[in-house]
């Protein structure tokens, strides 16, 4: 169960169209005739927005025929264009608008450092088309001095790389221009392996993430001894619930590598999360802090040889969610203690 949630509902084929309709949405071309492009030019504000927001998801033929139709019938297209859609017409609620138009806000809050709409970044697009990640890795500088990062929907990677680390983040898993024919198949089956790992949408899912720091220093040049602080916002946790309380496990992985990949210092455990309803309704900011001693004392001078990476991997047991993020740092010759970069 998400967090308060106690409503949701099951709806096994949202994944399944929404990928279906990512692989014909890469065949729109927004830009379409000067005929169109003076029509969309034309439109208000409010209908320009609504149609600007549906690119990932409405067809060629759709768009030309609401650029078409008198201003009058607008708002009928849109009815239809949502009925079409709607995964179980028995209900009340439009299911997939729901959560289409959740996604949209949600890029919009995860992704403002590119200095436009979160909704039309590359992350806010996949985000869109195929929800939240089901493994994110993030590298905020990699040995090529790029930031990055890989979602994994099943066994699929989806990569991003920021060139000059600054929060503009491009996808390079796919170009459409040069292998279109190849990355259509690609998408294709991006969404057949994301409706197998997460086999329902669960309503307005959020984006599973942690903040963490490091300080660490080499103590007479004999060890390392420091702290790895890591806070869990808990309106991302997914919770079960059990004798009126929200519940969770967290596992939590350190790891400690030399320039050459070999493994020096470890640690790994679980901790049990509970909070009450009331909390996460008043408090969403709330986070839970982990603080994880580091003491190292052997193999110090491979540790000193080059570039060491730090990895944090975090786990949510109830969404089976998980994050993996890294820190590359190096030690000196120095004897007194230092912070990691």
């Amino acid at each position: 169960m998400r967090g308060y949630d106690h409503n949701r509902r099951v709806f096994p084929g949202l994944p399944v169209i929404f990928a279906f309709l990512a692989g014909i949405a890469v065949l729109v071309s927004m830009t379409g005739s000067c005929h169109y492009y003076s029509l969309e030019r034309a439109l208000d504000t409010e209908n320009r927005d609504w149609l600007n927001k549906m690119r990932y998801i409405i067809t060629s033929e759709e768009r030309k025929m609401f650029l078409d139709i008198p201003e009058s019938e607008r708002e009928a297209f849109k009815e239809e264009f949502w009925a079409k859609r709607d995964p179980d017409p028995t209900t009340e609620e439009n299911e997939f608008k729901m959560e289409y138009e959740n996604r949209i806000e949600r890029a919009d809050e995860l992704f403002v450092s590119e200095g436009r709409p979160g909704w039309m970044t590359d992350r806010g697009r996949i985000f869109i088309l195929f929800g939240p990640p089901m493994d994110r890795m993030t590298y905020p500088q990699s040995y090529s001095g790029v930031c990055q990062e890989i979602w994994y929907y099943g066994q699929f990677p989806v990569v991003f790389v920021d060139e000059s680390c600054t929060g503009h983040y491009e996808l390079v898993t796919y170009n459409l221009t040069a292998m279109r024919a190849m990355n259509l198949m690609y998408m294709h089956e991006l969404g057949q392996a994301q409706a197998r790992a997460q086999q329902t949408i669960r309503g307005r899912q959020e984006m599973f993430n942690f903040d963490w720091d490091v300080k660490a220093g080499l103590v007479n040049g004999e060890r390392v001894e420091g702290m790895v602080s890591i806070r869990v916002p808990l309106a991302n946790v997914w919770f079960s619930e059990s004798e009126g309380l929200m519940t969770t496990v967290l596992d939590v992985r350190i790891e400690v590598q030399d320039a050459e990949e070999n493994l020096i210092w470890e640690f790994e455990q679980s901790y049990d999360v509970q909070v009450s309803e009331e909390e996460l309704e008043k408090k969403s900011g709330m986070k839970y802090a982990i603080e994880i001693p580091l003491l190292i004392e052997k193999d110090i001078e491979r540790l000193r040889a080059g570039r060491n990476v730090i990895f944090a991997t975090l786990i949510n047991q109830t969404g089976e969610a998980r994050v993996r993020k890294a820190l590359a740092f190096k030690f000196g010759d120095n004897k007194q203690g230092q912070n990691l970069p």
